[in-house]
């Protein structure tokens, strides 16, 4: 069994500074900011960047990872209060919100939800996973979720909806909308 070693506290310290700094330029200048200039702003080589993070993958995730975490937090903080099929309305509308407020994280979550994507995209996806499921399948036993539709398929069209209103005015203006013509198509028809 291998033992992992604590962080030294100079590693620990360039660690949280190269965090700090990235969720900085990514809010600045979306999931393409320099790298470069992150180990500048953080005051750290690219060297000890790349130590910590070996790809920008890995950067998001590490910086967005806390976000991600309450994203699918905020799954069963709904299902406690609201019937499941509004739950899904509500956290889908706040999973497409966020991403775009927060610049980066639609593009984190895009590769979390493709099929065959990265392997380092697993912490984030598979708690969004997790939570989408949960959701779908409480609305699918409520009736207000047919019974075709995916955990997977939910998270796909979150992202198509933000992007969508990220489109129509780069505010996010026309989630709740775009996600009540969307979730009108997910309702069983009578007779299925």
């Amino acid at each position: 069994m291998t033992q992992v070693r604590p962080m030294r506290a100079d590693a620990r310290r360039n660690y949280e500074r190269l965090l700090k700094a990235a969720v900085e330029a990514f809010a600045e200048h979306g999931e393409g900011a320099s790298l470069d200039d992150i180990a500048k702003r953080a005051g750290v080589g690219s060297g000890t960047l790349y130590r910590h993070f070996p790809t920008r993958q890995a950067l998001l995730e590490a910086a967005y990872v806390d976000r991600i975490e309450a994203l699918a937090a905020r799954a069963d903080e709904l299902t406690e209060r609201l019937p499941p099929g509004e739950a899904l309305s509500e956290w889908l509308n706040e999973l497409s919100t966020g991403m775009i407020q927060v610049r980066g994280l639609k593009a984190l979550l895009g590769l979390a939800v493709t099929e065959g994507g990265p392997a380092v995209v697993t912490a984030c996806g598979d708690g969004l996973k997790g939570a989408a499921a949960r959701l779908v399948a409480a609305a699918q036993r409520e009736g207000t979720l047919r019974r075709d539709v995916e955990p997977v398929d939910i998270l796909r069209l979150a992202h198509g909806v933000a992007t969508a209103s990220e489109l129509a005015d780069a505010e996010g203006k026309h989630i709740r909308r775009y996600l009540a013509l969307l979730t009108e198509g997910l309702r069983p028809r009578s007779g299925r």
